[in-house]
């Protein structure tokens, strides 16, 4: 089992390594990088698996599906992983000089680096750490149903995104927090299961969920707007 564990957080933290490093040295727009190797991972895991499912070894779906004696029908690890990584990115970003620095750089990269900012291992450690949380999301997701596939988590990109702009995340940088973050990925999961649940058009969701990434796009750049109208007006 440990095995498995640490082959799966070893390879996130590998792939956001190599992000991170290609971001920072070619100097590309971080959404054409993450995105090609995107692909590039995936396409990896199909050859390298034939495109088959793969089952895990027993005692890793025991682990992420114990029921911790709240009954054979719950299965509160999964969300315990979660709330434990929120608390935690949570921490770093708040009370930690490391997470200051990331929203320094995001806010305003020019100004960090005549601060003396090293902008570089700064941005690097941040996709390794992206990296690391995707490989725990993996492994979690995995042993829940106790077989990976490479075309599992397929689509997901819309969700991360809508997830981290409802939550409260800036595009621009700068701004945001992983309990929001949270907030928002939570938000977004009781639309779909909403949608279930009314038994409407499960089509309908896409475009409930563009239309709200969509909004709070909008609303972001609207409070930045009169953010920066307040301090041009404030009294000097």
């Amino acid at each position: 089992m440990w095995l498995g564990v640490g082959l799966c957080l070893g390879l996130g933290l590998l792939c956001g390594l190599i992000n991170g490093c290609l971001v920072v040295w070619l100097r590309v727009h971080p959404f054409i990088i993450t995105l090609g190797t995107m692909w590039i991972f995936r396409g990896i895991a199909f050859v390298a698996s034939k495109a088959e499912s793969i089952l895990l070894p027993a005692p890793l779906p025991g682990a992420v599906k114990a029921s911790l004696g709240l009954g054979e029908a719950l299965y509160p690890v999964p969300l315990l992983i979660m709330l434990a990584v929120t608390a935690l990115g949570s921490l770093y970003l708040s009370r930690t000089v490391m997470g200051r620095h990331v929203y320094a750089v995001g806010g305003n990269r020019e100004a960090s680096e005549y601060a003396g900012l090293r902008i570089g291992p700064i941005l690097i450690g941040v996709y390794t750490l992206s990296g690391l949380t995707a490989g725990i999301a993996a492994l979690v997701g995995s042993s829940y149903y106790g077989s990976a596939s490479c075309a599992d988590a397929t689509g997901y990109e819309l969700y991360v995104i809508a997830a981290a702009v409802v939550g409260g995340a800036s595009l621009m940088g700068g701004k945001g927090t992983a309990v929001n973050a949270a907030l928002g990925a939570v938000l977004i999961v009781l639309i779909r299961q909403s949608i279930r649940t009314l038994h409407c058009d499960q089509n309908y969701e896409w475009i409930i969920i563009g239309c709200a990434t969509i909004v709070a796009v909008v609303l972001d750049r609207l409070n930045a707007r009169l953010a920066q109208r307040r301090l041009l007006s404030a009294p000097r």
